[in-house]
């Protein structure tokens, strides 16, 4: 899946109280140069940045401490939503938190939850109104935080909740859609920079598919229809293509360890490769054959190539960094430098930033922080 649990299950490899003076902008109206371009350039000193990463002109880290994933971009670039468990905020699992793109979240700083605190929740994304976002939520279910289970029969697996539906939410909490309610899983949800559509991830079929609907919930269509799990989609930024990261067994030993995991409400994430099509799932072709975990991809804004996370290169499963690829396979590029664990790349509409997770200069520990670059091509 595309959300921080997927930080929990690798972490053995990688071995903030809102203040009353501060609020969320509320004219959504205002771009990133609005905002407050002398805060937004505080940015960090260089050792946050390895020298090999040529892409990263400035950094500034936004979050300190918990597991904090998965930074979108409101269409105007003025905010952020993003995903934490951070026990200092009173977290037992993911929720969603809000943010001005200019903040950091230090000490007993804290940005204001816009979830309803039960269930657990997963990969938010703003719709284009900048006054709304999308998210996956189990708290129908369950206002608990439902079990995590780490490995099955000795290797690690995420789990697929199958009380996860959509929903659509204000950006004060209240929830003013349910976008989803077939049984099973339904989560994953990103929408198109046109505007007009969403992608999501479901179980409808039996099998874990890429599916699109409108804005508000109608139209769905399946987009992909290969055995495997299909997800953590995104479309290109004319809306034209779709990115995701696919798993595809192919023995008949591994096709059955697929099935039989999903049965139970499980997949195994180590083995992951990136496909692209066309958002009505024509064209649909692999991009990379590198083994491992290539997953979270994001398009680079001119629409020609793919940031993505990977640990490819990794003899032990780690560490994750971030690659550029062309969308014809070619030119792979390795952009950041880590030993850790680098993902989640989202670039601003505008080009001129990305928000990434990352484990560096946490200390030595095992917290995922957000973090944001000032990108140069």
């Amino acid at each position: 899946m595309r959300y921080v649990l997927y930080i929990s299950i690798l972490c053995f490899l990688i071995s903030c109280k809102n203040s009353t003076e501060e609020k969320i902008v509320d004219d959504t109206s205002k771009t990133m140069e609005q905002i407050s371009e002398k805060t937004l350039m505080e940015w960090d000193d260089d050792s946050l940045i390895y020298p090999e990463e040529k892409h990263f002109k400035n950094i500034r880290q936004v979050t300190f401490g918990g597991d904090n994933a998965e930074a979108y971009w409101s269409f105007d670039d003025s905010q952020l939503v993003f995903q934490s468990n951070n026990s200092a905020w009173g977290m037992e699992c993911d929720q969603m938190f809000l943010m001005n793109a200019s903040e950091t979240f230090k000490g007993d700083k804290q940005p204001p939850m816009i979830s309803t605190g039960n269930g657990r929740t997963t990969c938010a994304y703003f719709l284009p109104d900048n006054k709304h976002y999308v998210y996956g939520s189990t708290h129908l279910v369950n206002k608990e935080c439902p079990e995590v289970p780490l490995r099955k029969n000795g290797k690690y697996v995420w789990p697929v909740y199958d009380s996860f539906d959509i929903f659509v939410s204000d950006l004060e909490g209240n929830i003013t859609a349910q976008l989803t309610n077939e049984p099973g899983y339904d989560a994953e949800a990103t929408v198109s920079p046109k505007g007009d559509k969403i992608v999501f991830t479901s179980m409808r079929s039996g099998d874990l598919e890429l599916y699109t609907m409108n804005i508000d919930g109608s139209d769905v269509r399946q987009i992909t229809d290969e055995l495997g799990y299909d997800g953590g989609a995104f479309f290109s930024p004319d809306g034209t293509k779709l990115i995701f990261r696919a798993s595809r067994p192919k023995t008949a030993e591994a096709v059955k360890e697929y099935k039989d995991l999903l049965a139970q409400g499980l997949v195994q994430p180590t083995e992951m490769e990136l496909f692209i099509c066309d958002a009505d799932g024509s064209n649909l072709r692999q991009l990379t054959n590198l083994g491992n975990a290539n997953w979270s991809p994001f398009f680079h804004p001119s629409g020609e190539k793919i940031l993505f996370s990977s640990n490819f290169e990794a003899e032990r499963g780690f560490p994750f960094n971030l690659y550029l690829i062309d969308l014809d396979g070619k030119n792979l590029e390795r952009v950041t430098h880590s030993q850790t664990f680098d993902a989640f790349p989202v670039f601003s509409n505008d080009g001129k930033y990305l928000a990434f997770s990352s484990n560096r200069n946490n200390g030595g520990g095992r917290d995922t922080n957000l973090f944001i670059a000032e990108w140069q091509d």
